[in-house]
């Protein structure tokens, strides 16, 4: 049955449109919820007449209420609890919920077209919204990744939100959604793309097709038959469209933009130091200061669905001093004042981070483990980096930084503007994306830095004035990279087990290079965003260069803390260039014996497909046609910097 002959529409009191016929499985069965807070079903017409369906959960009492609305395409009952709070939770703390199916997902009618179909249905959305009687008119918008988005796109003139907190998310589908330094994020967006085409079966009742994806993303078969099935089953995809443009140009990429009086509305932006769509983040705080907002910031060691405890105090909080009255005229005024001590993140400590152990397994069993891994971690708490190990992100320090859930915490007035997790003390920091530590490190080795993870040396700028290393320059390096085993991406923010790892055993293959600071004889911070620089040809007209940098603990273990990689193809690559690496912002603080470590290798598979060095985009794991390539780096400019994490507004 086409849905939109599933709509028997008539209207219900308040201004609902309820409709008892309608077509999803979850709207032929009642909606049960809390005693202090009623739920019900309402469609919402857009301006071109498709229907979008809604969940409302509605408070105790006379109201109205504010309202906070979120739109996504996963399934309204699912209200992205897989990071928030319910949303009778938010209900029975006096805010109506709205929760709606974005078209052509879930029950809402008409065809999913991309990101591009979102502002005329979030404003028509909103307009409705505000026109119910259980409304007082004052609306925030709330939601990570897909539904962090919606709140974003809005027609220009219309309506806009009273306060937004957008989470994971960002403007540019290329750089902040499907991939960087030139490469696809090829795990990541497959299992993605391939999620929603299983929606896309389960809407039309196809249940074979939804068998045949949900067995190839258990299996990990996806890696390399991915785009096939995207092809067979949802051959008109956001997601395949990305995997077929080109990540290294912007032609026929979308960056969206929100009306620009949406900047100067309160915002708090939330991040992930192991979170894709970090970038995407920073980049909403710095178009939204250079616009004269003043939005909040939070980065902590999360990953894209592991929050550590929630952040759903602090929002309502957030959305307390913004839509509420009388908390906003009670509040403390705006002061720069002193602030509270930094909260630190406690809780267990677990003697072995989550992570393998021994020699690198093949790259199939590796693909394997990862992606187990990445499913047996599901409503696990994305971890910290302690003095003895790992530490996980606890909630007690989550209350701290939101304020016990009041609003003093989210105004500006105690807490500052901008806070981070340091990843290894665990203190929550007040910092800058626009400030770095600025330290610049050079690389030295003597040819041996990927057969000897302990021959090459990583060097403080400051430390090359004569002596025994700058007697002696850096050799030449040569690096090969075989695609029968293409060197394993593990952890960090485009892994399937997104995280802190352990990497010791990577750093122990031959075609990875290592270079290793001497240990620290004080407490160093490290703030902004790590970018490597150094000048590299290959004898093949493609190659790629992925780094990670890590913290060698005093017993040995190697807790990577950041990645980065980038992707060179034409016959450039076999000229002598300068390459810039750019790797995942960081705020981590080494301690006295700890070193830092930089690690170099030409793969990161599955995280991005593995370049067949012959100048095409690479487009999965590797085949018969694959080259062996090697890398010729070369040492004597080579700078390792800790750059500020955003450029100017």
């Amino acid at each position: 049955m086409a849905f939109s002959q599933a709509v028997s529409s008539q209207v219900a009191p308040g201004g609902l449109v309820s409709s008892p016929a309608l077509a999803g499985e979850s709207l032929n069965h009642p909606v049960v919820g809390p005693l202090d807070v009623s739920v019900q079903n309402a469609w919402v017409q857009a301006a071109d007449g498709v229907t979008l369906a809604c969940r409302i959960w509605l408070p105790a009492g006379p109201g109205p209420w504010p309202a906070l609305l979120m739109r996504q395409p996963y399934g309204r009952a699912i209200a992205s609890t897989v990071t928030y709070a319910h949303p009778q939770w938010y209900g029975s703390h006096g805010y109506a919920v709205v929760v709606q199916d974005c078209r052509g997902w879930g029950d809402s009618a008409g065809e999913a077209a991309g990101f591009g179909q979102e502002a005329a249905d979030g404003s028509a959305t909103l307009a409705w919204l505000r026109r119910q009687s259980w409304c007082n008119g004052q609306v925030g918008g709330y939601g990570f990744s897909y539904q962090g988005l919606t709140q974003l796109l809005l027609e220009d003139p219309g309506p806009c939100f009273d306060a937004l907190a957008p989470a994971m998310a960002g403007l540019d589908e290329r750089l902040h959604w499907a991939s960087e330094g030139g490469a696809h994020w090829w795990s990541l967006q497959l299992a993605w793309a391939l999620q929603l085409a299983a929606l896309g079966c389960r809407r039309r009742h196809d249940h074979q097709a939804w068998q045949e994806i949900r067995a190839s993303l258990e299996t990990g078969r996806f890696l390399g038959e991915g785009l096939a099935l995207l092809e067979r089953h949802d051959p008109g995809s956001m997601g395949l469209a990305w995997l077929r443009r080109d990540p290294a140009s912007g032609a026929g990429w979308t960056c969206h933009q929100p009306p620009p009086a949406l900047w100067r509305q309160p915002l708090l932006l939330i991040g992930g130091w192991h979170d894709p769509y970090l970038n995407g983040v920073l980049d909403l705080w710095r178009q939204a200061e250079g616009a004269g907002g003043q939005p909040l910031l939070r980065i902590g060691p999360w990953t894209h669905l592991h929050w550590g405890g929630g952040l759903d105090r602090l929002q309502l909080a957030f959305f307390d001093r913004h839509l509420k009255p009388a908390a906003r005229d009670s509040a403390p005024a705006q002061s720069p004042g002193p602030s509270p001590a930094p909260a630190r993140l406690p809780g267990p400590a677990q003697d072995q981070p989550p992570g393998p152990r021994g020699r690198a397994a093949s790259p199939w069993a590796q693909v394997k483990r990862q992606w187990r891994q990445a499913k047996a971690r599901l409503g696990k708490a994305a971890g910290v980096i302690q003095h003895q190990g790992f530490r996980s992100a606890g909630q007690a320090a989550l209350a701290r930084l939101q304020g016990q859930g009041k609003a003093s915490a989210v105004q500006g007035g105690r807490q500052p503007p901008v806070l981070m997790a340091d990843l290894a003390t665990g203190l929550w920091l007040a910092r800058s994306p626009r400030t770095g530590s600025g330290q610049i490190w050079r690389l030295h080795s003597q040819g041996l830095a990927a057969i000897d993870a302990q021959e090459g040396r990583l060097l403080p700028l400051v430390e090359s004035s004569p002596g025994a290393d700058s007697a002696q320059p850096p050799a030449p390096l040569l690096l090969v990279h075989d695609p029968w085993r293409p060197l394993p991406g593990r952890g960090g923010h485009l892994g399937l087990d997104a995280g802190l790892v352990e990497r010791g055993d990577l750093d122990q293959r031959s075609d990875v290079a290592c270079f290793s600071s001497a240990p620290m004889g004080a407490p160093l911070e490290l703030l902004g965003r790590p970018v490597l620089e150094l000048d590299a040809r290959a004898d093949q007209p493609g190659f790629d260069l992925c780094a990670a940098l890590s913290v060698v603990k005093a017993d040995g273990r190697v807790l990577q803390l950041s990645t980065g990689v980038g992707r060179w193809l034409g016959d450039d690559c076999l000229d002598l260039g300068r390459r810039r690496l750019s790797l995942q912002p960081l705020l981590v603080t080494l301690q006295p014996g700890e070193r830092l470590r930089l690690s170099i290798g030409a793969a990161a598979w599955p995280q991005i497909a593995v370049n067949p060095g012959t100048g095409a985009i690479p487009d999965g794991p590797a085949g018969p046609e694959h080259r062996v390539i090697t890398l010729d780096l070369r040492l004597q400019r080579a700078r390792l910097r800790l750059e500020t994490m955003v450029g100017p507004p």
